[in-house]
């Protein structure tokens, strides 16, 4: 187990094209930390740079306290599990564990104790004299896992491991991995373009986009208070609803109009729009998630001052859900509504917005109104 502290890191290739924007982050011994984003943002670059196999442009890497950038990728202490699994075809199960054990010239007895070791903590066993060829995905990503855990590695990297994997695997091996850190204790940097996996894995999350750094938060901090409108939309199944919305100010109340429809903002949001110079008449991107809209009668009769009405488009049934596709004053949103739901497509239905949920982004900047960050330490220092 390891602390890292990544300070102004960057990758410019040749090219003059900069892959990575002054990147901080300051990782604690043991915490498990995610690199999300889409594809090209930059998160498997910086974990290149982390492992040795990127060059450093500028910035400092250092791993407890030494500073590592021109260290070989050997002498870093650092395993990195890839996307690909990466096993030796011709070497079997124990074999492939043993081989950075071997080039590392450790005596047989201390060699033989850490596989077994990692061979009953991934529930390896019974396959130890199996080649790759005749394991399952899952049980070669576990494989993979395993010859870099032998290792006793300062930082594990994960490099998205389960892109490879059926939705049923990646979900029991989310748990493996869960599990695997809950037991090691180990310092994990762990890449994927998944939200979910992100969401479920990390202590802390990075989503990152085109070089840069957007927020670093807990999971729940990111979800319910994301700082722009790419966060808001990245994190979340079925994504956040965007709409444009006029400030609308009527006898000291502040709205949120959508078309004919008027959403009443709770006192500290409209409050929070005057303290930073919004005023009547102004356009502001309204932002709420699908949870947090219904056409429940006992809901709509709560939310009298927060309804909007469209036309329903498309229907799905998930079982424990229902996405209902609106289209409300020309923008299509989604709604996770109850299953007893009587909407159907070509219905027109009232939905009720929980305004306490609502986030607001300015138009230009795309920047969450209602959410403060601290410049120096990145962290939330207002919400409302």
């Amino acid at each position: 187990m390891s602390e890292l502290n990544l300070k102004h890191i960057k990758k410019i290739y040749p090219n003059g094209y900069e892959a990575v924007q002054d990147f901080n982050l300051d990782i604690k011994d043991g915490e498990f930390v995610i690199f999300v984003g889409p594809s090209g943002c930059g998160k498997s670059t910086t974990l290149r740079m982390v492992a040795g196999l990127e060059e450093i442009t500028s910035g400092d890497l250092v791993i407890d306290g030494k500073r590592v950038n021109d260290l070989d990728p050997k002498d870093r202490d650092i395993a990195m599990v890839f996307q690909s699994y990466a096993l030796y075809p011709h070497m079997t199960v124990r074999e492939n564990m043993e081989f950075p054990l071997k080039i590392a010239k450790l005596p047989k007895d201390e060699i033989n104790a850490r596989v077994a070791e990692a061979a009953k903590t991934l529930g390896l066993e019974s396959l130890l004299d199996r080649k790759p060829k005749a394991l399952s995905g899952g049980q070669r990503q576990r494989v993979a896992m395993g010859r870099a855990i032998v290792r006793h590695p300062k930082v594990l990297l994960m490099d998205e491991p389960l892109s490879n994997l059926d939705a049923k695997l990646r979900g029991q091996m989310r748990v493996e991995i869960s599990r695997l850190h809950e037991k090691l204790g180990s310092t994990i940097i762990y890449v994927t373009h998944d939200q979910t996996e992100a969401m479920t894995l990390g202590d802390r999350i990075v989503v990152m986009s085109n070089g840069e750094v957007q927020q670093i938060d807990t999971p729940n901090n990111l979800y319910k208070y994301p700082v722009n409108k790419f966060v808001a939309g990245f994190i979340g199944s079925p994504q956040m609803n965007f709409m444009d919305a006029t400030i609308t100010e009527k006898e000291d109340k502040v709205y949120l109009t959508l078309g004919n429809d008027h959403i009443l903002l709770p006192a500290a949001k409209a409050a929070r729009l005057k303290q930073k110079g919004y005023t009547d008449g102004q356009v502001v991107t309204l932002g709420i998630r699908p949870e947090n809209l219904s056409d429940q009668p006992e809901d709509l009769e709560k939310a009298k001052d927060a309804l909007a009405s469209g036309k329903v488009e498309v229907y799905e049934m998930l079982g424990s859900t229902c996405n209902l596709y609106v289209n409300c004053n020309g923008v299509q949103i989604t709604a996770a509504v109850d299953p007893s739901t009587t909407a159907r497509v070509g219905d027109t239905i009232q939905l009720a917005f929980n305004t306490e949920y609502i986030q607001i982004f300015d138009k230009e900047t795309e920047n969450n109104i209602l959410v403060d960050v601290d410049p120096t330490t990145g962290q939330l220092v207002f919400n409302a």
